[in-house]
């Protein structure tokens, strides 16, 4: 697999110093990616943006049944 960043390159080449990867991987990155001018950094790829889904609101209370309380409440008096 090519380095896609120089970025990548300098950590790859501080991994092979400190002996955590072997010299061969090393080597067959570099390989693979031959003499390509490499950006610094790659930004990572934008995602696509999510519609948002609006809620469904309750119901909403009608005139009726306030005077529907209206009545009982002048009943129980």
């Amino acid at each position: 697999m090519p380095f896609k960043s120089q970025a990548q390159r300098r950590k790859f080449a501080e991994l092979l110093v400190k002996g955590e990867i072997s010299p061969e991987t090393f080597e067959e990155w570099n390989r693979e990616t031959g003499s390509a001018k490499l950006p610094e950094r790659v930004a990572p790829k934008k995602t696509a943006a999510v519609k948002k889904k609006k809620k469904a609101s309750a119901p909403r209370r009608t005139s009726s049944r306030k005077s529907a309380r209206k009545a009982s409440r002048k009943q129980s008096k």
